[in-house]
């Protein structure tokens, strides 16, 4: 569903992404990890088509991202770290022209309208302007538009900025729904514990490459340590690599 075909992807002379190389299949819950500056966002980007990679490919559903955006973006539902709405709309009128950028018929958006305002229990605030709504209902709204057309791959940065303990169990409980439907979810966040519980796999990216790729039980195992949480496995591992941005640090005080 998801492919980085040797992606890399440059800003001048720094390299962000270096020789990417991950596939992602259907029904998979997929979190990156990784510290500030390792790459998460501009990996992200690429997925959805707001950066070009400079060398690989990115394909989503078999689409080129790059070379068949509108036939790529027709799978792809997206959470930003940072809800982007339109104030003046309200929010059952931005679902409405979503619904339209897709090309959705009348009926099935009518439908499908109705349905995430329910999942997302929007119903209070879906004929309120979204500039009154808080950073929580921002993010509730964005994740409706997101699978409104639903998406084969859902792609999510930091989705569980803003919510309360209500949404935050509502978004668990509809990836594990979606999941298991055989939704595609890639997932970026510093949120650890979410990552342990929900996700399939792991990668972690430091300095631009794929340093881990596996489960949890396999970064255990990798690490020679038994019992032990992933928020101590992902520290104890991006801070003893001689590449991590501690080490440098402490380099620089030797």
């Amino acid at each position: 569903m998801i492919e980085f075909d040797h992606v890399s992807r440059s800003y001048g002379r720094k390299l962000a992404v270096d020789d990417l190389a991950l596939s992602i299949p259907r029904g998979e819950l997929f979190a990156l990890l990784g510290p500030n500056g390792a790459g998460k966002t501009t990996t992200i980007k690429m997925l959805v088509g707001l950066l070009r990679p400079s060398g690989g490919a990115v394909r989503v559903c078999g689409h080129d991202v790059a070379r068949s955006p509108r036939e790529a973006h027709m799978h792809l539902g997206y959470v930003p770290d940072e809800p982007c709405l339109y104030d003046k709309l309200t929010g059952r009128e931005f679902l409405w022209f979503i619904a339209d950028m897709f090309g959705m018929p009348r009926h099935v958006a009518t439908r499908r309208i109705a349905e995430e305002i329910e999942h997302f229990e929007l119903a209070e605030f879906a004929n309120d302007l979204a500039e009154s709504y808080s950073l929580g209902m921002k993010q509730r709204l964005v994740f409706a538009a997101a699978l409104l057309h639903d998406p084969s791959v859902l792609v999510l940065d930091e989705p569980m900025v803003g919510l309360d303990p209500r949404s935050v169990r509502i978004v668990k409980d509809l990836l594990q729904e979606k999941t298991h439907q055989g939704m595609t979810v890639f997932m970026s966040t510093h949120t650890l514990a979410m990552a342990e519980e929900m996700a399939d796999r792991i990668g972690v990216m430091v300095r631009g490459r794929m340093q881990f790729l596996g489960t949890v039980m396999e970064l255990r195992e990798h690490m020679a340590i038994e019992s032990t949480s992933l928020e101590q496995l992902y520290l104890q591992f991006t801070t003893d690599r001689p590449d991590s941005p501690a080490a440098e640090a402490a380099g620089e005080q030797v």
